[in-house]
């Protein structure tokens, strides 16, 4: 009897003690489970968005922090990290030395019809990022989808207001920026808390049923651009050319034209000189003028032979040129 109740004492003691750990066991899991739940970690390119019982409570930094478990629940919106959305194709691994793309299922957003009615398959990226967490996550539903829908509108807009060409070539770039600010004024209407980085096209073909056409066309008008282009280098350098010679030739023209003057009037001008001088004394100038003209033309004669008027004393004269002559060699 009395070794029961011994026994019924020691199991009730151990009970007692398996109970406290038991407990106490139990307390250290809730507080490890509190804990978990009320510290989590925001990633640098990230902010945290921390909703109570559902309701917008506050935005918290990159960093450790804090919020009352089970009550509070933790959105983590990456608003440094440029995202993109992919249109007419989709990337299917990045891992390898090169990108590798499929256009499997892409055709109904990529073909689209042009001003002049014709098809156009035009492959894009709108490149994003998350400027307000608040508004992307409450304001629109699921922003990424209605992002695209905008995107793939937008787009259609602008390319059905442009021709082919237009298109295919030398608009391409203000396809892209025109698409680019309707999608941001739009986000910026809906208050998606999205900013569009850029719209790249990356390729603008035609159907392949139709693309060997296309480029037929495309290869005609580069090559009339070419004969254009070539033509306008040829006028380039013979017109300004010859407009150069014209002027040159005008010039001296002008030139020659006012040397003979001045020319002519120097000429007047040292003639009434003269006529006064010989008004005044008309012996000693006439004198002069002959004086003065015998001594320019006599030496453009070469040999001279001077004689009387009845043929006499020819040799001396002839003898001394002749010594005239042998000296100026000797010199």
């Amino acid at each position: 009897m009395y070794s029961n109740t011994y026994e019924s004492i020691y199991l009730k003691k151990v009970f007692e003690v398996v109970r406290s750990y038991f407990k106490t066991i139990i307390f250290i899991i809730i507080v490890i489970i509190l804990a978990f739940g009320s510290f989590f970690q925001i990633q640098p390119e990230e902010v945290g968005v921390i909703t109570r019982f559902g309701k917008y409570t506050r935005t918290v930094n990159p960093g450790l922090n804090f919020k009352m478990p089970f009550a509070e629940t933790v959105y983590k919106v990456p608003v440094e990290r440029q995202q993109k959305l992919e249109f007419g194709f989709r990337t299917t691994d990045m891992s390898a030395l090169r990108t590798e793309y499929s256009k499997k299922n892409t055709k109904d957003e990529s073909l689209m019809l042009t001003g002049d009615l014709n098809l156009a398959d035009v492959e894009w990226v709108v490149q994003y990022r998350i400027d307000d967490a608040y508004n992307y996550l409450f304001k629109v539903k699921n922003p990424v989808s209605t992002l695209r829908d905008m995107s793939e509108a937008a787009m259609r807009q602008v390319v059905g207001n442009r021709t082919v060409n237009e298109v295919l070539t030398v608009g391409r770039t203000e396809v892209a920026d025109q698409v680019q600010t309707i999608i941001q004024n739009l986000c910026k209407e809906y208050s998606m808390g999205i900013k569009i980085d850029q719209v790249v096209l990356q390729d603008v073909n035609p159907p392949d049923e139709v693309k060997a056409a296309f480029n037929a066309v495309n290869q005609a008008q580069q090559e009339r651009e070419t004969l254009i282009n070539e033509a306008e280098s040829a006028y380039n350098k013979v017109i300004p050319k010859a407009k150069g010679q014209a002027k040159e030739t005008i010039q001296k023209a002008e030139g020659y034209a006012a040397e003979r003057v001045n020319n002519a009037k120097g000429e007047v001008a040292r003639f009434d000189a003269i006529y006064h001088e010989y008004i005044k004394a008309p012996e000693v100038t006439r004198t002069r003028i002959y004086l003065e003209t015998m001594n320019k033309v006599l030496p453009q004669l070469g040999n001279k032979i001077i004689t009387d008027e009845k043929g006499n004393n020819v040799l001396p004269l002839l003898q001394m040129q002749l010594q005239q002559q042998q000296s100026q060699k000797q010199n």
